[in-house]
C-alpha cells in the first residue's frame, strides 16, 4: 500500500506539471518540483533534529515510569477493554500502559509528548508481532486511533486564533470536540469492521459508555465557561496535566527506590536510536509531498471540488478552507502554513477560517503518523491501516464543515 502511495504521488505530480508546460506553457514548475524536492529533504532533517530532543527527553521519563510499574498499573486497569479490542496482546502487558498515556497526551493535545510515547507502543507491539514487516492488527488499531486525534483541550489552535487577533480565540472548542470525536468514532468502528471486533461485547461497552457519559459532562461543563475562563483553564490544564506526569514518573520512581538519573539517560539513549532510524522514512514521505504540491496538482484538485459545489447549487464557503483539510493527512507544517494563510487572506474569524481551525483541531497528519510510526519498527506492509485512517480523517473534516455551519453560518 505504502508503495503504490508513495509512488502515485510522484506520477500525479509528473502528469501535473507536464500538463501545465504542455498546454499553458510554465516551464518554470519543473524547477519548482526540483527546488522543493531539496527543500523537503532539508526539512526532514531539521524535523529530526526537534525529534531528536523530544524523544531522548520522553524516552527517559518513560524508562523511569517503566521501573517505577506505572506502566504495568495502567495495562492492568485497561486490560480487559484491550483484551477484545486487541486479542493478541498479552493481560498486562507494558504496551497497553503506554497507548494509555500516548491517548492521553493526544486528549489534551501534548503533541511533543505523545509522539514519543507512541513510539515507545508501536515498538512494544511489534515485539508481539509475528511479522518484522507486516503490520499485526493491534498496530493497525493503535495507529487509526492515534491519527484520528481525539483532542479534548486543542490549546494549539486557540495560540493559532490568539496570534492572528481572534476576538474570542476558544470559539471553536466545541467544534473542534465534537468533530474529533466524530472522527475517531468512525475510526474505531472501520478498524472493528476489518478486524471483526466485537464492540458490542458488555466489557467494551463497559468501558465506552462511562467515557461518553464524562465527555459529555465535561463539554456541558466547559460550555458554561465565559470565553476567557475557557481558555485559561485550556492552557493550565494542558501544562499542568504534562508537568503533572513528569512529577509523578520521578516521584514514584524515588518511592520505589529506582535510581532515576542513571534510568532516564537509560531510556534517553534509546530515544536517540530511535530518532536515528526514522530519517529516510521521513525523507522519501516529505519529499513526495513536496513534490506534488509543487506541481500544482493540489490547487488544481480544489478548483475542481469548487466547481462541482457550484454546479449542484450548495454554499461553496467551505471550500476556501479546504487546503488545509487537504494538505493536512499529508503534512502537518503545511497544513499549520495553509490555515494560517486563510485566518490571513480571509479574516481569523470568516467561515472558511473557522472551518480550517476546526479542521486542523480534528484531523491528524495520517501519512506522517504511518510513516513515523511504522517506519520507526520496520513495518512496511500497512494493510488496511491506511484506508482506515483515511476514513476517520474524511469523517473529520466532514463533521468540521458541518457543525461549523450548524454554529456559524
Amino acid at each position: 500500500m505504502l508503495n503504490g502511495l508513495w509512488l502515485s504521488f510522484f506520477i500525479v505530480a509528473a502528469i501535473t506539471a507536464l500538463s501545465r508546460w504542455l498546454l499553458g506553457g510554465e516551464a518554470t514548475v519543473f524547477a519548482a518540483m526540483v527546488e522543493s524536492l531539496f527543500a523537503m529533504a532539508r526539512l526532514s532533517v531539521e524535523v529530526m533534529v526537534l525529534l531528536f530532543g523530544t524523544l531522548t527527553l520522553w524516552l527517559g521519563f518513560l524508562r523511569i515510569a517503566e521501573k517505577a510499574g506505572l506502566v504495568e498499573k495502567l495495562a492492568v486497569l485497561l486490560g480487559p477493554l484491550f483484551r477484545r479490542l486487541m486479542p493478541e496482546v498479552p493481560a498486562g502487558h507494558p504496551a497497553i500502559g503506554l497507548i494509555t498515556l500516548n491517548f492521553a497526551a493526544n486528549g489534551l493535545g501534548l503533541d511533543n509528548a505523545a509522539t514519543p510515547i507512541g513510539l515507545k507502543a508501536m515498538k512494544a507491539l511489534q515485539e508481539l508481532n509475528p511479522s518484522q514487516t507486516t503490520a499485526s492488527n493491534a498496530q493497525i488499531l493503535f495507529l487509526v486511533l492515534n491519527a484520528s486525534s481525539l483532542t479534548l483541550l486543542p490549546v494549539t489552535i486557540f495560540m493559532y486564533r490568539a496570534q492572528q487577533g481572534a476576538a474570542d480565540p476558544t470559539l471553536v472548542f466545541l467544534p473542534i470536540l465534537l468533530a474529533t470525536s466524530a472522527s475517531t468514532l468512525v475510526g474505531l468502528l472501520s478498524v472493528a469492521l476489518m478486524q471483526r471486533l466485537r464492540l458490542w461485547d458488555p466489557v467494551v461497552l463497559a468501558y465506552l459508555i462511562p467515557g461518553a457519559l464524562v465527555l459529555a459532562a465535561f463539554m456541558t461543563l466547559l460550555a458554561g465557561l465565559s470565553a476567557t475562563a475557557l481558555a485559561q483553564l485550556s492552557s493550565l490544564l494542558g501544562n499542568l496535566t504534562l508537568f503533572g506526569i513528569i512529577m509523578l514518573f520521578l516521584v514514584v520512581g524515588w518511592l520505589k527506590k529506582v535510581p532515576v538519573y542513571e534510568t532516564f539517560v537509560e531510556g534517553a539513549k534509546e530515544g536517540f536510536d530511535v530518532a536515528k532510524s526514522l530519517l529516510p522514512y521521513l525523507v522519501a514521505m516529505l519529499c513526495a509531498i513536496g513534490v506534488l504540491r509543487a506541481s500544482g496538482a493540489l490547487e488544481l484538485a480544489l478548483g475542481g471540488i469548487r466547481w462541482v459545489v457550484d454546479g449542484i447549487g450548495l454554499d461553496t464557503r467551505f471550500v476556501d478552507a479546504l487546503p488545509t483539510a487537504l494538505v493536512k493527512p499529508f503534512s502537518g507544517s503545511a497544513a499549520r502554513a495553509m490555515l494560517l494563510e486563510t485566518m490571513q487572506s480571509h479574516g481569523v474569524d470568516s467561515f472558511p477560517a473557522l472551518v480550517a481551525a476546526t479542521v486542523q483541531g480534528s484531523t491528524e497528519t495520517t501519512f506522517y503518523v504511518l510513516a513515523v510510526y511504522f517506519g520507526a519498527v520496520g513495518i512496511q506492509r500497512a494493510r488496511h491501516a491506511v484506508g482506515c485512517a483515511l476514513m476517520a480523517d474524511l469523517a473529520g473534516v466532514l463533521a468540521s464543515i458541518g457543525v461549523c455551519y450548524w454554529f456559524f453560518a
